[in-house]
């Protein structure tokens, strides 16, 4: 520290975890220019007799700010605006937000929204006529909370011109009922059927949900985020000039990292295009504010639709094998190729890989990519995670692949017991988000949410992470149990990191973001309470109090 500095904020009399030790110390902070001077303390009190403010801690935690490792703020905000059924819980208390969302907007020609729950209706596919029940004057169309599935009314499948005689597409399928026409339940490629009919997003609701999306995210502590699927994809409004015009008027407070949607029609011609549009980002924006050099590549579904690719076949209700290996949207030997091309190109390639063959096929492409172009420092890393076979658990770490965790998801819970582990192998939840394993054998670990499909508060996945239960575990049958072995639990300070310098360094921030290091922007959050001394199962309780980004407050708690 120079001894003619002056602190434009000091922090005094809290906890400072920096991400450099595995527990915090008591002390503080001293920021300026919207960077760290020092943690030190002998140097904050120092510092603090002429700061320009002074924040009490009152023995609050100071960490890092919450970096997301894979979230779809545009959409997420967008439905936050529209039919938002997140909130509700069974199937009564959903159809009814349906219809009195639709009775407050009769000048709408389309009822649009998202967030209902596979599991508050039998099998996860509700029906056709359940919504012309609520709403048949208007087309519907609702995609599910993990937005694999979508739930359509009649008259929107009339308008889509789909019948018993549309055929599934390679890429998707479609619930019939015993006549073979659309029972209203469409899942994955399936749902682009309405992409001719049903209205995109304006560019000004989008804009207006990227906002309330950023002050949302920014409430739970989160400073930067990687988009995990920018552009145009899936019927969504294309998202770079929402991001762009953000960026003009001086609006995006956080720091973005955005994931190119890999268009699995599109082939290797997509390749330029997207190259152009990564320079011209590189061209006008600060890389620590913005940048477009990852791309997002989908390589399977969901497992309670059947969709995850997995080794093993999909059991049915009655415990018998099907012949059901779920989906891989790409030959694996094409993916490979292409994978290689975008990092020989610079392109980090971030994956949504969920099932354990859709793993071991991700992998593949890694060290296919590594064994033709070296190591290139693109880190790339594969998310979710949801099965992962014992023998890639270890390759993670040695092709310098990053586990992109969804911790908040590594619990039992009712569309995981009802809807999935009663079809998949009998030791199948043994190999259920691994996270211990991952970090045992020294894989690089980051943390995301993949809000809006679940919850985009950090600290609710980090009781997770640690506890293997959820904070909401009582079920009508009583508490659940932890999921998987004991060994696959988190201590909090790797949950931490993980949420801070993990996914950090895979945003290519690790330099001047991720820890609170001198030099570093004044990036944080602040906890109300000091959650290493907390009991594990209290974990959910904490909060965030305030939110610092580039040394300015930007939000905090009343």
């Amino acid at each position: 520290m120079q001894s003619d500095q002056q602190a434009d904020v000091v922090f005094e009399n809290g906890w400072i975890y920096t991400g450099l030790d595995t527990t915090p110390s008591r002390g503080g902070l001293a920021i300026a220019n919207g960077k760290i001077l020092t943690t030190d303390p002998n140097e904050v009190a120092t510092l603090a007799k002429e700061a320009r403010e002074r924040v009490d801690l009152n023995g609050r935690l100071v960490v890092p700010g919450f970096q997301d490792a894979h979230v779809h703020p545009v959409i997420a905000g967008i439905e936050l605006l529209s039919c938002d059924l997140s909130a509700c819980v069974t199937a009564e208390e959903t159809l009814d937000a349906i219809g009195q969302y639709a009775a407050a907007h009769p000048e709408l020609t389309w009822i649009l929204g998202a967030g209902w729950s596979m599991d508050a209706f039998p099998g996860g596919t509700p029906t056709r006529q359940a919504l012309d029940a609520v709403v048949s004057d208007r087309p519907v169309f609702l995609e599910n909370r993990d937005h694999h599935s979508a739930w359509v009314n009649s008259l929107a499948l009339e308008l889509a011109g789909l019948n018993t005689h549309t055929p599934d597409p390679a890429d998707g399928r479609i619930e019939r009922d015993p006549s073979g026409f659309p029972a209203g339940t469409l899942h994955e490629g399936a749902m682009t059927l309405f992409d001719g009919v049903r209205p995109r997003a304006t560019a000004e609701q989008a804009y207006a949900g990227l906002l309330a999306a950023q002050d949302h995210l920014i409430t739970q502590g989160i400073t930067a985020w990687q988009d995990a699927a920018v552009g145009e994809f899936m019927g969504s409004p294309d998202t770079v000039p929402v991001y762009r015009r953000a960026l003009e008027e001086g609006t995006l407070k956080v720091r973005v990292r955005g994931a190119q949607w890999w268009d699995r029609e599109a082939g290797r011609d997509q390749l330029a295009p997207i190259l152009t549009r990564r320079d011209e980002a590189a061209a006008a924006y600060n890389p620590h504010q913005f940048s477009l050099e990852s791309v997002k590549v989908m390589v399977d579904g969901v497992a309670e639709s059947f969709t995850a690719a997995m080794h093993d076949c999909y059991l049915d209700h009655r415990g018998h094998a099907t012949n059901n290996r779920g989906i891989t949207f790409f030959d694996p030997a094409e993916m490979a190729e292409f994978v290689a091309a975008l990092d020989a190109a610079g392109m980090q390639v971030h994956f949504h890989a969920l099932g354990d063959r859709a793993v071991t096929e991700a992998l593949n492409a890694v060290e296919h990519a590594l064994t033709t172009n070296g190591q290139r420092g693109n880190r790339h890393h594969l998310a979710h995670l949801q099965v992962v076979r014992p023998e890639d658990v270890e390759r993670f770490e040695l092709l310098e692949a990053t586990a992109n965790m969804q911790a908040l998801w590594a619990c039992h819970e009712d569309q995981l017991d009802e809807l999935t582990l009663p079809f998949l192998a009998d030791d199948a939840e043994q190999h259920h988000y691994p996270f211990g394993d991952l970090a045992t054998t020294g894989a690089h670990l980051a943390a995301g949410s993949d809000w809006p499909v679940s919850s985009p508060d950090p600290l609710q996945a980090i009781h997770v992470a640690v506890n293997r239960v959820s904070a909401n575990h009582i079920s009508a049958t009583g508490n659940r149990p932890p999921l998987g072995d004991p060994r696959q639990r988190l201590t909090v300070a790797q949950a931490l990191d993980a949420y801070t310098q993990g996914t950090a360094r895979v945003n290519h921030l690790d330099d001047c973001t991720g820890r609170l290091l001198p030099g570093y922007f004044a990036d944080l959050a602040i906890l109300d309470r000091n959650i290493f001394e907390l009991a594990p199962e209290k974990l959910h309780e904490a909060r965030v109090d305030e939110t610092w980004i580039g040394g300015e407050r930007v939000f905090a708690r009343r």
